[in-house]
């Protein structure tokens, strides 16, 4: 009889988002016509718990106002058809980690086993053949597969115990056959030539076969991923093509090899593309033109020292940045590459003891629409891709709580080879708490973080490598699976200046695993495999060497620090061990099971393997060809039609509107976002980049940071010389339109190529490419200082475009920043252009001039908007700039109209005053009056007006399909929605009063918003005390219970702040920490402070979640709940929101709304995927008499509503928020915590609710 408990639960019929979105995709994207309904049921098994247990823990498994729970079976009709799916064995799955760690907080004994499947009932006429055709829509062989639907003797894993690591034996007498041979049986990402050179050390050095482990690692630590053996190939035969080529791209190279000469003197230097990529910035350096360029031989991410003024006094600060890839994972399994691309972005300035605050998201797709069956042998669908990759790079984001600033996906049919998965993030810190020193003898290596799996084992070699029919098949374990709550502990454990100074070198696990995070960390170390902490057992000594298991890192300490480290790490709840030891011989030593598996010396690590050589030729652009001739709307169509033209740009896949993706990811953790993606009051205009606040832990700061990026792919296929010029001009002219001054502008690029061979016209594509680059950074005197590169953009015989994507970083005074909304009617419109020469190159010194003027206007506050030009013209900029306000605009200039059209890049659009003198303020420069804005909204050309809701209408409808912003078919839009007012205030005030209230914040795994939080409070007067719940060992959840009890009990108000558990799982957020709470102990200090401390409590988001799982809302009381109780369910969109939102205070019951009347209506920023606010009819109406509903969702005219993207998630009767009878707990789904009045510049509206103020001052 098996001791696995099963369980099945289901979203009752009204909310089943998730599976009626399954279901329209099958019927409408893989035609299945005979499917007549779809049921989605999560199945759990469960071993380790007694039947007692089991009981108790049902409250994780169901919420029974949304779901229905079948315990063991699931009758299935006999006409339907059923199969279940679920992760790879030794796969991370984040939901069954957190169902484990919630039971385990219930029972207080060790974690249970669980895995988790989902399970599809498909009812109607489906065939096997459509059965087969589902199956393999549905289930990914790289990280699933088809699960049985019998119950299994046992969930724990089968372990093979591994036999020792052998030696490649007679390697090192191989002829260069059997060595090819040996390289295709091991799939080496190396080639015949670094093996051979392998073979010469190892016969000639070390005198003895390696092991397969020494030659896995060895492949590792030389792909292209980890030592960009392409961009450091030498370039011996460089040819170009008469015409442009030789005119302008070899003057070019000529003037890099005069660079090359200043840099480098008499020294020989071999032409390279990592030096022609880093020239620029080493020749500025060397002129001492890079004061602010923070250098160390750690190399963690791009690094910059600025001045950051916190209350008025100026301190030091570092501010750094970094770009990664994950094309080839997130090309064969979306979610997890996708995660794991930012992920690996963050743990980079991280790994450098900086804090990281913002991330920008930049991809490449082919046509998501394209029809599934069209869809290569051997790929996934564009549409599974482009969605399921944004669903990871959110769910990461939004989980470790880094706000997702900015976000573009690029349309391109050449990224149908290979999807471009592209992230940058932000970071920054006080400069004295990073300490940079050399490792010395004795010094110790600590593994922190997360344990090491059978994931990512190969990931730097499969990403090195070209994509092939067979990748989905045979590449599962090259894709890593994320845990970003981890992560997130690394952060908050980092940010502490007691631990970040103990750090000497610190290295994050990515590419490589073991052997190249420790390996990189000093020339002569000892590792010892055997200490590496394990997922599961069984892992052999070269996947522990080479796992590149995600959210780790490796960090070297005096050894007197050690415990003092591992003690601190443990506060953090985060597992930390001395795996490995600095020594003086300068090798590279692993020993698993007591023996070396490897021993090799630096020297030839270092020597990055055999030097690689290769012929350029450089193909000649042709003029005739030019991108800048082509423009999206040909001259006759524009004469033909113009609003038919207007709308055809507007419709263009990289001008059209990306709401519905943008709107995924978490723009606002952290409170420090000065731009939202989307200004206006109807939220409408895209802002350009993105601006945030240095993240100072104490006091305030007007100093933040900003970003922007730039690339188009047309350009780039006509010319790579002209696209990186471009994407450089792109950047810099979005930074000048956004306030930044483009001359302290610091770089770093992106390049993603085809894999290039031994082709010389393929080689001749980055090279141009990386030319156009340096001739623009020599141009305007502003280098990059950093970057990444991909070179396997290739799959069969599709190639990606040529990428070089600029990332322009600046820091500025948020008082100075600018977003591209128009703001009122009457302005002036201008233009400054920017020319181009007759080989299509932009006047770089027009360029100086426009933006130094336009920075100076900004600085002088005479800009109002402003806009830059590119793919879709003035037309697509102008409409951009009306949407967000629905103001309108009237064209009149002598411009040809054809010319509103034409891609101008490098041109920016300016909203000037109606009573500003134009010839005064543009004298130094050339502008165009291009109109006046109008407060009618529409566009009127010619006399030819354009309805800006037809033209919004238009811009919306391209991706609606794909990333949808409305539902159509909410089951509850036509109810009668009431708009609620209750005046009476709380009257009782505490016994103890108390100047400055103790605040108590519970850190558990997955809260993200404990900062933003306990800012707010410390603002508002209040005492702030947070505490890190430990979940690692029974022992450590007993002592985290009796010390959050006696927290609890000297505090005057407890706060349940937002986490992402899991990423809002399907069955209800919010249940780990019910289930923390339910703890006999807290449960008696919580009813305690409500009832005899007069205490007040708040929950905000997976807070409010929690509040209502417990019972404490509605009912003000810790109790049991039943189908009757309220909750909070998945968005009626079926997937996250953030946005912002207005509210209306409807009842001034509660001390928290002490401070606001009734009607008063607020801005405030959401982000959930599960904050549909439902209950009955009957409770509705309960809680209105009392006076319980605090707030709700009302549209433009103040009216409560249930229409998006007013009521954002369908939330019944539109409530934002409740109360307990009495009003003292106030729960809510909106973050006040997260908006101050520089924060979200780009939206109207009041933004404080006084909430903390009013909480703080119940208590004096």
């Amino acid at each position: 009889m098996s001791n696995i408990k099963r369980i099945f639960v289901e979203k009752k019929k009204v909310f089943d988002v998730e599976a009626r979105k399954l279901y329209e995709d099958l019927k409408q994207n893989l035609g299945i016509e005979g499917l007549a309904g779809l049921r989605l049921l999560i199945r759990y098994d469960v071993q380790g718990i007694s039947e007692e247990q089991y009981r108790q823990a049902r409250i994780v498994f169901e919420d029974p106002a949304v779901n229905v729970a079948y315990d063991e079976e699931i009758y299935i009709e006999p006409d339907s058809k059923a199969f279940a799916i679920e992760y790879l064995q030794g796969q991370y799955d984040q939901r069954a980690d957190l169902v484990a760690q919630s039971i385990q907080l219930l029972t207080g004994g060790d974690k249970p086993l669980v895995r988790v499947a989902r399970l599809l009932i498909l009812e109607g006429n489906i065939s096997e053949k459509d059965l087969e055709r589902i199956k393999r829509y549905c289930i990914n062989p790289v990280e699933a597969h088809e699960a049985s639907l019998e119950k299994p003797r046992t969930l724990e894993m089968a372990v093979e115990i591994p036999e020792d690591v052998e030696s490649i034996d007679g390697f090192i007498d191989m002829s260069p056959g059997e060595l090819k041979k040996l390289m295709d049986d091991m799939g080496f990402a190396m080639d015949l030539d670094d093996l051979l050179f392998c073979q010469k050390y190892f016969r000639d050095t070390e005198r003895r076969d390696p092991t397969v482990t020494e030659m896995r690692m060895i492949d590792t630590y030389w792909s292209d991923h980890c030592r960009h053996t392409t961009f450091l190939t030498h370039l011996e035969e460089i040819e170009f093509e008469e015409g442009m080529a030789q005119d302008v791209i070899a003057k070019a190279y000529n003037d890099y090899l005069k660079s090359k000469k200043y840099v480098y003197g008499d020294r020989e230097k071999p032409t390279t593309l990592m030096d022609i990529a880093t020239v620029a910035m080493k020749e500025m350096r060397k002129r001492g033109l890079l004061e602010d360029l923070d250098e160390s031989e750690e190399i963690n991410a791009c690094s910059i020292v600025v001045p950051v003024d916190v209350d008025g006094k100026v301190e030091e600060w570092l501010v750094m940045f970094k770009n990664e890839t994950h094309n080839h994972p997130t090309e064969i399994e979306p979610f997890g590459g996708a995660a794991t691309c930012l992920g690996g972005a963050i743990r980079d300035p991280l790994s450098g003891r900086s804090y990281v605050y913002q991330a920008m998201r930049i991809t490449g797709s082919g046509d998501p629409r394209t029809r599934v069956e069209d869809t290569l042998p051997g790929k996934l669908p564009q549409r599974k891709i482009t969605i399921g990759a944004a669903e990871g790079y959110s769910s990461y984001g939004n989980q470790v709580g880094v706000a997702t600033g900015h976000v573009a996906e690029i349309y391109d049919e050449g990224y149908v080879a290979k999807r471009m998965e592209l992230g940058a993030v932000i970071a920054a810190a006080p400069r004295k708490q990073v300490v940079r020193e050399t490792p010395k003898p004795g010094d110790v290596v600590i593994l922190v973080g997360g344990r090491t799996g059978r994931d990512g084992c190969g990931g730097a070699t499969g990403s090195s490598k070209a994509h092939t029919k067979e990748s989905l098949e045979t590449c599962g374990a090259e894709v890593q699976k994320g845990n970003p709550a981890e992560e997130r502990k690394i952060q908050r454990l980092f940010r502490d200046p007691a631990v970040s100074t103990m750090i000497k070198k610190c290295n994050d696990f990515g590419a490589g695993g073991v052997s190249v995070a420790i390996g990189e960390l000093a020339d002569g170390l000892e590792i010892n495999l055997d200490l590496v902490p394990v997922k599961y057992e069984g892992l052999d000594g070269t996947e522990l060497a080479i796992s590149e298991s995600q959210e780790r890192m490796a960090v070297v300490i005096d050894k007197e620090n050690e415990q003092a480290f591992i003690e601190a790490a443990r506060k953090e709840n985060l597992e930390a061990t001395r795996v490995a030891v600095v020594t003086e011989e300068k090798r590279l030593k692993m020993y698993w099971r007591g023996k070396a598996i490897v021993d090799i010396s630096r020297e030839f690590l270092n020597s990055n393997g055999a030097v690689k050589k290769a012929s350029v030729l450089v193909e000649s652009p042709k003029l005739e060809d030019s991108y800048f001739e082509k423009s999206v709307e040909s001259k006759e169509n524009t004469d033909a039609n113009l609003k038919d033209s207007w709308f055809r740009v507007l419709q263009d896949l990289n001008v059209c509107s990306q709401k519905g993706l943008v709107e995924m990811f978490d723009s606002t953790i952290g409170a420090g976002t000065v731009l939202m993606p989307f200004g206006g009051k109807y939220q409408l205009t895209p802002a350009e980049g993105m601006v945030a606040k240095i993240p100072v832990l104490e006091g305030d700061t007007n100093t933040a940071t900003i970003m922007t990026h730039g690339y188009n792919p047309r350009i780039a296929k006509w010319s790579p010389f002209h696209g990186a010029v471009y994407a450089i001009v792109e950047a810099l002219a979005k930074l000048t339109a956004m306030g930044g001054d483009y001359r302290k502008v610091r770089m770093t690029f992106q390049e993603y190529f085809e894999r290039l061979g031994d082709d010389p016209k393929k080689w001749g594509k980055p090279f141009s490419a990386l030319l156009g680059a340096y001739r623009a950074q020599m141009e305007l005197g502003i280098p990059s200082i950093g970057g990444k590169d991909s070179m396997s953009g290739t799959f069969e015989d599709l190639t990606v475009p040529p990428t070089l994507v600029a990332f322009a970083v600046g820091v500025l005074d948020v008082r100075d920043v600018v977003s591209p909304e128009f703001k009122k009617s009457g302005s002036q419109v201008v233009m400054v252009p920017l020319s181009r020469d007759t080989n299509g190159l932009p006047d770089f010194d027009e360029l100086k001039t426009n933006y130094s003027l336009i920075h100076e206007l900004i600085k002088d506050k005479k800009v109002l908007a402003a806009h830059t030009v590119r793919e879709g013209g003035v037309a697509e900029a102008i409409s951009k700039m009306c949407f967000g306000n629905k103001i309108g605009f009237v064209y009149d200039s002598d411009m040809p109209v054809e010319g509103l059209f034409t891609p101008e890049y490098g041109s920016i659009i300016l909203e000037i005053d109606k009573d500003e003198n134009l010839d005064e303020l543009f004298k130094k420069v050339n502008y165009i009056k291009l109109g006046n804005t109008q407060e009618d909204s529409s566009i009127v050309i010619g006399g030819e007006a354009i309805d800006l809701d037809e033209a919004i209408e238009a811009w919306t409808k391209p991706l609606e399909g794909v990333f949808p912003t409305a539902i159509q078919n909410a089951d509850n839009k036509n109810d009668r929605v009431e708009c609620y007012s209750y005046g009476e205030r709380y009257k009782s005030k505490p016994f103890i009063r108390k100047p400055r209230p103790r605040i108590f914040i519970p850190v558990l795994p997955g809260t993200n918003c404990e900062y933003d939080m306990a800012r707010a409070f410390q603002r508002a007067g209040g005492e702030v005390d947070a505490m890190v719940f430990r979940n690692l060992t029974p022992k450590e959840i007993r002592e985290s219970f009796e010390l959050m009890a006696e927290r609890i009990k000297e505090c005057q108000i407890l706060v349940i702040p937002n986490g992402f558990r899991a990423g809002d799982s399907p069955e209800g957020s919010g249940k780990f920490v019910a289930a923390v709470f339910r703890n006999p102990r807290l449960e008696e200090a919580v009813m305690e402070l409500l009832n005899k401390r007069d205490g007040l409590i708040l929950g905000i988001g997976d807070g409010f979640q929690a509040l209502l799982k417990l019972g404490l809302l509605p009912y003000g009381e810790i109790r049991d709940i039943d189908e009757n109780a309220p909750t909070l369910t998945v968005n009626t969109i079926g997937r996250h929101i953030s946005c912002t939102v207005r509210t209306r205070v409807a009842s001034t019951l509660s001390p928290w709304f002490s401070n606001v009347e009734v009607g008063d209506i607020h801005t405030v920023a959401i982000s959930h995927g599960e904050g549909r606010f439902v209950a009955s009819a009957e409770l509705i109406d309960r809680l209105s008499k009392n006076g319980q509903i605090a707030s709700q969702y009302v549209d433009m005219e103040g009216k409560p509503t249930l229409e998006m993207p007013y009521n954002p998630n369908g939330s019944y009767q539109a409530i934002e928020g409740i109360t307990s009878p009495d009003g003292r707990i106030l729960g809510k789904m909106g973050h006040p915590e997260r908006l101050e009045a520089d924060l979200a510049i780009n939206l109207p509206g009041d933004k404080d609710q006084k909430i903390f103020e009013a909480g703080v001052a119940y208590f004096r």
